[in-house]
């Protein structure tokens, strides 16, 4: 649905993880772990690193749920590529989360993670809150669960709460923000606690008339083919002054700055 820089989600990791990963492995012998929609790999590796470096030579079992094959595949090759795994044993279930989720419940054997992560997925499931107490569910009592989407204060967040019912919606897709997961597990009496990470995207070119790469970007924003070209002009207007308020962009050196912050929230285990 939404495409973000996988560098700010590095650097998401390196800054923030640390404190996720202090206790989840203290006095254990293998660390499990379960990544929910890792795509390609990049960020799970990230996260081995980092649990390596707190726990060496501790064995690490992981389950990536991916339903993509394609990028399974490439997060197999990823690692086939990557030294110091040894320690690390990969099952790869390609099955959607709600899939994976039948899947534990038919088992009927009780699951438990030390680490649980769901990096920019929860756009593509249909029932949120019970989406989120299910994988809550599988944490040991010391794990942390790891959800990262968009701020609530971002720039999307405007765009989505005031447009989302007049642009095109896949039924695939939610416009969700982090603030809406943080009223979830404030309502259901879940700790945790939530990081800012501040991003921001220069969208100056959708306001040059007939700039191919600004309608391109605008087409993104709001997530319709061609915006510019079949919107109905009152809609248009309104989402190109919105763009530019305060609510979605800042103005810096003559160009107009979107705020594409995303949020990390952590969950504690029960």
């Amino acid at each position: 649905m939404w495409s973000f820089n996988l560098r700010l989600l590095l650097v998401c990791a390196y800054r923030h993880l640390s404190y996720v990963f202090l206790s989840i492995g203290d006095g254990k012998s293998v660390i499990n772990v379960l990544g929910v929609g890792s795509g390609s790999g990049e960020i799970d590796l990230k996260i081995f690193s980092k649990i390596q470096a707190r726990y060496p030579g501790v064995a690490i079992n992981t389950d990536i749920v991916e339903p993509s094959p394609e990028q399974i595949l490439s997060y197999k090759e990823r690692v086939a590529k990557t030294p110091g795994l040894e320690n690390i044993n990969f099952i790869w279930n390609k099955k959607t989360s709600i899939e994976f989720e039948l899947q534990v419940k038919e088992e009927k054997t009780e699951r438990k993670y030390d680490f649980i992560h769901m990096i920019q997925m929860l756009y593509y499931v249909k029932d949120v809150p019970a989406t989120l107490r299910f994988f809550r569910s599988l944490l040991a009592a010391d794990g942390k669960l790891l959800i990262i989407l968009v701020s609530g204060s971002s720039g999307w967040s405007t765009l989505w709460k005031k447009y989302g019912s007049r642009l095109p919606l896949n039924d695939l897709c939610l416009y969700i923000t982090a603030g809406d997961i943080a009223d979830i597990l404030s309502s259901e009496g879940a700790k945790y606690q939530c990081y800012e990470l501040p991003s921001d995207m220069d969208i100056t070119e959708c306001f040059i008339d007939g700039d191919h790469n600004g309608d391109l970007l605008l087409d993104f924003l709001t997530e319709t083919c061609d915006f510019n070209k079949n919107a109905p002009p009152e809609l248009r207007e309104e989402i190109m002054q919105d763009l530019r308020s305060p609510g979605c962009s800042s103005m810096k050196n003559g160009k107009v700055i979107f705020n594409n912050n995303l949020s990390a929230i952590v969950v504690d285990g029960d």
